[in-house]
């Protein structure tokens, strides 16, 4: 009997054991889920935005170069502005937005500033969807090189392991254009849906690649038709860059880009397991050097009077060139934005593009203006009533940009 007894507490201590490594084991991972699973909600939205880093694993990217700093000279926003005929307060608006950061930038010059809910200037905020216009910068780098032959390859001649999957044979074109007839759900508000899997992916572990070639196409979104928003279209494009520079990300990123821009801080790349950085969405910076990344594009790729992302590349970034990518109503869409490469256009666009971000991040830029604005947001609600908050504040750029040039 005393024989039994040693064998079963034996046993018993084996188990715990076991059981205390695999929690252990797993402890960070039940932690990153904890915080997916809670990450936006009203309580704790803005902290985390402004945070990501204590959440998730991160590759900070430093700049090797002095910062530059834009000088300020402080103009009084417009109090409203026109949307659906109707006047409405901009102050209002950017409280109902749950607006963090507003940067208004003409020319080059700073003319407004402000930090909300409790965030400041030294912040480093998700850029969510912001980052895909930065991967196309950096796309567009890689084919002034030559590293890219042609837009009409077809991205599993970079990338043969999306042999197989919904990515086979699809052009790479149409995969910056959001046009590869991927099946993908991107909606945030669906426990089930695909962009929430992925979410759930960067918290559990396991490979953004591999996520990308396990999707399928879409039988009734043919590939160069309609513009279906598929964030892992983005980092297809990744992995085209990847393969063909011979570099990592973070590294192009740092070289090619970034250090070129002055920033004033060092950023940061949320990255999978495996070291692979979250290029549809992951970066996060300081608001000034988001506007940096604006007034590049404003200055149709240049700084500081040198070329850094090609001239042509920001033009045909922000030229729709099909049907289904023009701005307005169309069968092939609910958003009525048209879209260029991995760029944003409203509705009646005159020389205005936008990167965009779900909760509302938005780096508007008018170039017939002379305007740059960062809006970071962590607004709730930005699905409401088919995105109406993206329409709105379109029209609230519109009138800030207004009310420089008439000043």
């Amino acid at each position: 009997m005393n024989k039994v007894w040693k064998t079963t507490a034996l046993v018993m201590a084996i188990t715990a054991l076991i059981l205390a490594v695999v929690l252990v084991w797993n402890w960070q991972r039940v932690v990153k889920l904890y915080h997916v699973m809670n990450l936006f909600d009203q309580d704790v939205i803005v902290e985390n935005f402004m945070h990501m880093d204590r959440l998730f694993e991160t590759k900070e990217i430093v700049s090797d170069q002095p910062s530059y700093a834009f000088p300020k000279e402080e103009i009084q926003l417009p109090e409203s502005f026109s949307y659906k005929g109707e006047q409405q307060s901009l102050d209002t608006f950017l409280e109902k937005t749950q607006t963090t950061a507003l940067l208004v930038l003409k020319d080059d010059t700073i003319t407004h500033e402000s930090y909300y809910l409790g965030t400041s200037e030294y912040d480093r905020r998700i850029s969510w969807s912001v980052a895909k216009s930065f991967l196309s910068a950096m796309f567009g780098i890689a084919v002034e090189q030559g590293k890219i032959a042609s837009l009409d390859q077809a991205v599993t001649d970079y990338v043969p392991e999306l042999k197989g999957s919904g990515y086979d044979g699809v052009s790479i074109k149409n995969v910056l254009q959001m046009s590869s007839g991927v099946k993908f759900n991107e909606d945030y508000q669906d426990f089930n849906s695909d962009i929430n899997r992925f979410g759930r992916l960067m918290a559990l572990g396991g490979s953004f690649d591999q996520f990308a070639a396990s999707l399928t196409q879409d039988e009734n979104i043919p590939e160069g038709q309609y513009l279906h928003y598929v964030s892992m279209d983005t980092h297809v494009l990744g992995m085209v860059l990847r393969s063909a520079t011979g570099e990592r990300i973070e590294s192009y990123f740092e070289q090619q880009l970034w250090s070129k821009l002055q920033p004033e801080a060092n950023t940061t790349y949320i990255v999978d397991e495996f070291g692979e950085p979250m290029v549809l969405g992951g970066l996060n910076m300081r608001t000034r050097d988001f506007a940096k990344f604006g007034k590049l594009y404003l200055d149709n790729g240049q700084w500081q009077g040198k070329q850094v992302v090609p001239y042509q590349w920001v033009r045909d970034s922000v030229t729709p060139d099909a049907p289904h990518l023009m701005p307005g109503k169309r069968d092939s869409s609910d958003l009525e934005l048209g879209y260029g490469y991995q760029w944003w256009l409203p509705v009646g666009a005159d020389q205005e593009f936008m990167a965009i971000g779900v909760y509302d991040q938005f780096i508007y830029v008018n170039q017939k203006a002379g305007v740059v604005i960062v809006k970071n947001s962590a607004n709730t609600h930005f699905m409401d009533n088919n995105f109406e908050s993206a329409l709105e504040t379109v029209e609230a750029f519109r009138a800030i940009s207004a009310s420089l040039t008439e000043s």
